[in-house]
């Protein structure tokens, strides 16, 4: 049944489980009894299939059933509120001219408001739990205002509107994702000639079971691709990490039969993979690079803020990182090195003895906030600084210093929102109005495809 329909069933059961249960209360009459309890089994079936199982996923459908009981809450408890309202004046009036049944008035109406209320409650939190547990688009900032905002009458309708409002917008846009790679699987317009290797940014790692680059992998493997990842160290020289690089690309050449590889580099991933293709003899190997938001002339702004933090304020931090990597698996991560490695003057100085090998297709892409706020923290307090010493940029890099190779994509959306230094790898899962981030990538490694890598 449509919306209006469930509504009218939910606002029909509501007040019948309340005129049951006063009857059973005064009466204590079987009939009370017996219509409460197939009331309350109603009310139930209600809460247990909101909706049909009409969702491409269970994660989909438990999102969409969240949001339809938020809905019919909303709509269900601010009818039966006012209902209630506009009867207690009544109800008191009786109860102050005396007589015999003065007060039944305002004992019904209190017996009725029990229920209400623990209806309305088991509606609401079936409702929010499901969202909270499936939606990925709320985030950690809406689900804690939401909390916050509960407790201030007014301010917590309006926030539920607005959490019903992006949840029902995650529906609907992931629902449609899935159709589109339903009507496509068969083309697998991302299967490849040779294997796709993702290489990380910089203080990141391939963790297992955290994606560094979000969901795309997920989305490219759907649509035929093979994916693998660097896995090299989170922090380290970007000669180091181009060596690890060589191993791993070596590897994935045994593992797979193939000949090459084809590399989408996001960061510091593009210098290493550089290092790898033009100093440790991946030239061969390789047939494409991709590098995504990279800073190949270097951060003028890293460069000057190295210069003014005390050496042993420099020592200190890089010692404390290194001993949590190597907690977390790094062999032998070198903080300073990574960094001092991102500076201008040592980008320039690489670029100079790392030229671009024949052989290997080299293409890049940046994308840039509008403001300081499109960048989720750490990025809208760096975009300013940036912005400052090197220009338009992502909140870490600028666009002037990604543009390399053949061929340049710089991403705009088509909103107000802008893409930054992580949105571009779907570090924070959110899906920003204007720029399809999975649906780029897609299309770039589909691109790779028809032209024959």
């Amino acid at each position: 049944m449509n919306f209006l329909r469930r509504l009218l069933f939910v606002l029909v059961l509501l007040a019948a489980t309340n005129g049951a249960f006063v009857l059973m209360l005064l009466g204590s009459t079987p009939l009370g009894i017996e219509a409460c309890l197939l009331l309350l089994a109603g009310f139930a079936y209600v809460n247990l299939r909101p909706i049909p199982q009409t969702a491409p996923t269970k994660r989909i459908h438990q999102l969409a059933a969240g949001c339809e009981l938020l809905r019919l809450f909303l709509i269900t408890v601010t009818i039966n509120v006012v209902w209630m309202l506009l009867w207690l004046p009544s109800a008191i009036r009786m109860a102050k001219g005396g007589g015999f049944f003065s007060g039944l008035l305002l004992v019904i109406w209190m017996i009725c408001a029990i229920p209400m209320a623990v209806l309305e409650a088991i509606l609401f939190w079936n409702g929010m739990l499901r969202v909270y547990v499936t939606s990925v688009q709320l985030g950690l900032k809406h689900r804690v205002l939401a909390a916050l905002c509960g407790w201030i009458p007014f301010l917590n309708i309006w926030y539920l509107a607005k959490i019903i409002r992006i949840t029902s917008d995650e529906v609907e846009f992931e629902t449609e994702k899935w159709e589109l790679d339903e009507v496509r699987a068969e083309s697998e317009v991302c299967r490849t000639k040779y294997p796709i290797l993702l290489v990380h940014g910089v203080f990141f790692r391939d963790f297992r079971y955290l994606n560094y680059w979000g969901r795309i992998p997920k989305e490219l493997k759907r649509n035929g691709a093979a994916v693998y990842y660097g896995q090299q160290q989170s922090a380290a020289s970007v000669e180091e990490s181009g060596k690890e690089l060589a191993a791993r690309i070596q590897s994935i050449l045994a593992e797979t039969g193939c000949e090459k590889v084809n590399i989408i580099a996001h960061s510091k991933g593009g210098l290493d993979s550089r290092s790898a293709i033009a100093h440790a003899g991946m030239a061969p190997y390789v047939a494409t690079l991709t590098t995504i938001n990279t800073p190949h002339r270097g951060c003028i702004y890293a460069e000057y803020l190295l210069n003014k933090v005390p050496q042993a304020a420099r020592q200190k931090v890089a010692a404390a990182y290194n001993a949590t990597l190597r907690r977390l698996g790094d062999e032998n991560p070198d903080f300073l090195a990574a960094v001092s490695d991102l500076t201008e003057s040592a980008c320039l100085a690489r670029n100079e003895a790392t030229p671009d090998m024949p052989g290997v297709v080299y293409e890049s892409v940046m994308s840039y906030c509008k403001k300081a706020r499109h960048g989720k923290f750490p990025l809208n307090a760096t975009y300013p600084v940036v912005k400052h010493f090197d220009g338009k940029n992502d909140g870490l890099v600028s666009v002037d210093s990604a543009k390399w190779g053949s061929k340049f994509t710089l991403l705009e959306s088509a909103g107000k929102r802008g893409i930054s230094h992580g949105d571009v790898v779907d570090l924070n899962r959110e899906n920003i109005p204007g720029f399809d981030v999975r649906e780029f990538y897609v299309n770039l490694v589909a691109n790779l495809k028809n032209r024959g890598y």
